[in-house]
């Protein structure tokens, strides 16, 4: 994923909407021009920043209507803040599911405070927010990712254990006609077959 992909994808995933997401992340490549090898990485940081900053104002009402959601929601705060952990057998398109079934702002909380490291006392300029409410925003979004995740992981595997007892069955009918033609071949098992019937 190049740098501009990777702008783009955290855009989309702040605000939901693509063609948004697309305007945002050529704006904040277009304005870091060329920058020096030396100042590469900080430059980095800046246009996430920036996209960040741009995504956020953009969806600054929505963000708000969510944001007092979160505030009456009754949530009680757990260990899920000191265990979670990604596991690294979710992929791109696992991740991009589960954080988009979040509300906005628990979302946002969870991008910005967990996946971009930025400082809860930087946050709360960001998201315009108190640090009680972004650290319950944080938990909240934690909870229902971890959620979504392990849902999306149900289901494949619920899907993969179909798809064996369905091959499962597949391979035992072939063996079982492999074998009966293989029986019927034999001189025995004609003659047997053969055989007239006794009168009665």
């Amino acid at each position: 994923m190049n740098d501009t992909d990777d702008l783009y994808w955290l855009a989309f995933l702040l605000t939901g909407r693509r063609d948004m997401s697309i305007d945002i992340a050529a704006d904040a490549a277009a304005s870091a021009g060329s920058a020096n090898r030396f100042f590469a990485d900080w430059m980095q940081g800046w246009r996430r920043r920036l996209v960040i900053g741009k995504a956020l104002s953009a969806i600054r009402d929505e963000l708000a209507d969510s944001a007092r959601r979160t505030e009456r929601t009754r949530f009680k705060s757990s260990s899920i803040l000191r265990n979670w952990s990604l596991s690294p057998d979710t992929t791109k398109a696992d991740l991009e599911r589960a954080l988009l079934a979040i509300d906005l702002f628990p979302r946002a909380a969870v991008l910005v405070l967990v996946f971009e490291g930025i400082r809860i006392a930087d946050a709360t300029s960001l998201l315009d927010a108190s640090p009680e409410l972004l650290k319950k925003a944080q938990a909240i979004g934690l909870s229902e990712l971890t959620a979504n995740l392990a849902g999306t992981r149900a289901a494949a595997s619920s899907v993969r254990r179909k798809w064996d007892i369905r091959r499962l069955g597949e391979i035992w009918m072939r063996f079982f006609d492999s074998a009966l033609i293989f029986v019927s071949d034999r001189p025995a098992f004609t003659a047997v077959r053969s055989r007239p019937k006794a009168q009665a």
